[in-house]
């Protein structure tokens, strides 16, 4: 029986189209969806019978798993695979949902692929590894959302260089096992995912695809982000101490840290875009063998808090405000001070007060250097 094919654009209900998904995959059926990518089959991985249907569907690739899990978000990976390493959980934070896949250890007992029926764990993971997607369509997305357990992905090829990038497509290559086939035309990107596999503190692409691994290296990177009030003191000479002692450490120059894997920018709770570091501070920096000259104040944003995996304030009350307008936020933010002693605030001082300012930054840094994993170049 062919299966029932819906056109997601000629719908005037797209909540009819989800439940009608959703209800196929609680009954232990095969739907077929499209991501940004490709098209994909998806099975609840709570009937095993479901998944068996998938296996033969997966084209085998090189150095994969046969199928991938499909999260709702990057904060869900964590739960099953509790070991991916901060690099992992760096570029799950900023490519999900989107078109990358990261094949992660699965060895942890508190994985809850543990509590998968052992049929269902045998065909996902592979030499104790685990591939996981968060595809960025929002059909796939609101069904996943309102699914109760996990939703496997196999990713159906009509021949080894010929992905499926249509509802007709995945059609030919999977028909007989397909329930419900939601047609929404050629895909976004139209190739591959791409594919890296984590380490304990790097990875390495095992499929090219939609992202290019330079732009992965970036995403991959460290991101600090210093925070005080108007980002003309005392959050650009703590991000210009930093830059310094993280050069020192790398074997680099200040302006090459970039280069090496770690980021680093200040913002202000209040500050205006676009003014420059106060006099002080600049000549102060200027003696430490730092350049503020070239500083622009920038508000805190979302995207800056979304994209820092650690969040330094000069004071208990900048902590305090961030956590008010970002609680999600909570465990990404504390205090530069590791004691959480507040730095005294330079503005209106003198020449001297900055020099004391700069040194109680220097000092917290320094302190914080260890745990902020910025690792010795070997020597």
């Amino acid at each position: 029986m062919p299966p029932m094919v819906i056109d997601v654009r000629r719908s005037d209900d797209a909540r009819d189209v989800v439940h009608r998904a959703v209800q196929a995959l609680a009954e232990g059926r095969c739907v077929a969806f499209p991501t940004e990518t490709d098209y994909v089959v998806a099975a609840s991985g709570r009937f095993p019978e479901a998944i068996h249907r998938l296996v033969p569907l997966a084209t085998r690739r090189d150095n994969e798993p046969l199928l991938s899990l499909a999260l709702k978000s990057a904060e869900e990976a964590l739960d099953w695979a509790p070991r991916i390493p901060p690099v992992g959980q760096r570029l799950a934070r900023r490519c999900w949902p989107g078109p990358v896949a990261m094949v992660v250890p699965d060895d942890h007992p508190e994985s809850l692929v543990q509590r998968l029926p052992s049929a269902s764990r045998a065909a996902l993971v592979e030499a104790g590894r685990l591939r996981l997607r968060v595809p960025g369509h929002p059909l796939l997305a609101d069904c996943l959302r309102m699914l109760p357990g996990p939703i496997v992905l196999a990713e159906p090829c009509l021949s080894p260089d010929r992905m499926a990038l249509t509802a007709a497509d995945v059609i030919e290559a999977s028909a007989d096992a397909l329930a419900l086939v939601l047609d929404d035309g050629r895909t976004r990107y139209a190739q591959s995912p791409s594919t890296i596999e984590l380490d304990d503190d790097s990875f390495r692409v095992i499929r090219p695809g939609v992202v290019g691994e330079e732009t992965l290296r970036r995403l991959a990177s460290l991101m600090v982000l210093f925070v005080c009030t108007g980002n003309t003191c005392r959050s650009p000479m703590a991000e210009a101490i930093f830059r310094c002692l993280v050069a020192e450490r790398l074997g680099c120059q200040p302006h090459e840290i970039d280069r090496h894997g770690v980021v680093v920018a200040s913002a202000g709770l209040a500050a205006w875009g676009g003014g420059p570091a106060s006099g002080n501070a600049v000549e102060v920096m200027r003696e430490m063998g730092a350049d503020l000259g070239g500083h622009e104040s920038q508000p805190l944003t979302e995207s800056l808090v979304q994209e820092a995996d650690i969040i330094l304030t000069m004071t208990a009350s900048h902590r305090a405000a961030i956590l008010t307008q970002f609680p999600e936020a909570g465990g990404r933010v504390a205090m530069l001070s590791p004691e959480r002693r507040d730095v005294i605030d330079p503005v209106g001082g003198t020449l001297e007060t900055y020099r004391k300012c700069a040194s109680q930054i220097r000092g917290h840094v320094a302190e914080r250097m260890d745990t902020l994993g910025v690792r010795r170049r070997a020597r």
